[in-house]
């Protein structure tokens, strides 16, 4: 058991590294991902680095063409819609849930993932905006009974962070996300979660509306703008 248990975290390591290198913008929409380029690259045989493509599909970084291969994804419209209306449906839903559950540890844990991304907007560490904003919304719903529907968020917040780094690449943007964590911090603290929940959504709906305007600015595909 130990040989499979081994390939299957190598695999897992490389696509961490070629999630976080489209990401960073190492490997741009339209470029092809070689198997045996990416193979001698992590020293590795063809078999994980073929898996690793197959999952980064799956999540979309990617598109598997015939007789071309892998292919790093445009940035599409549709798949923003599609991402932040199903975060609309079940973020707010995860909140209700998570926030009367709330303790002082809780709202301690996250003050600090605050201060943590205020400090990376200041820093222009663009690398960790989409990480600490993802861990944010987590957070807001570690105490939610819907174990099925927080996999499910925190795999649609993953493919969201490369539209966050693109949305948050203007100094308003970055303040304005500032400001809407600080307030759904605050109205947790104050009890009011239905509030918290309805500003939440209309926080997403606001995420949604600026990424669209900047995806149609820079050529993106597929769908309108909102």
């Amino acid at each position: 058991m130990s040989a499979p248990l081994k390939h299957r975290t190598l695999s897992a390591a490389i696509v961490d590294r070629l999630r976080q290198a489209i990401l960073a913008g190492e490997h741009p929409a339209g470029t092809q991902l070689r198997q045996d380029a990416l193979a001698e690259t992590y020293g590795v045989s063809r078999i994980p680095v073929r898996e690793a493509l197959f999952q980064l599909e799956a999540e979309g970084f990617v598109r598997i063409v015939p007789h071309k291969g892998a292919i790093v994804s445009e940035l599409s419209l549709d798949e923003v819609n599609d991402v932040f209306d199903l975060r609309c449906l079940l973020e707010p839903r995860l909140l209700a849930q998570s926030g009367p559950r709330f303790g002082a540890a809780d709202l301690a844990a996250l003050d600090a993932i605050q201060s943590r991304f205020v400090a990376a907007i200041a820093a222009g560490d663009v690398g960790q905006w989409g990480v600490i904003n993802a861990e944010f919304h987590m957070a807001l719903y570690t105490k939610a009974r819907l174990p099925r529907t927080q996999s499910i968020v925190a795999a649609l917040l993953q493919t969201s962070d490369r539209y966050t780094r693109v949305q948050l690449s203007n100094t308003a943007a970055m303040g304005i996300a500032e400001q809407e964590h600080a307030a759904l911090i605050r109205l947790c603290r104050d009890g009011r979660f239905e509030e918290a929940c309805a500003f939440l959504q209309r926080h997403i709906e606001s995420v949604r509306s600026d990424l669209l305007r900047v995806l149609v600015r820079s050529g993106a595909t597929g769908g309108e703008a909102a």
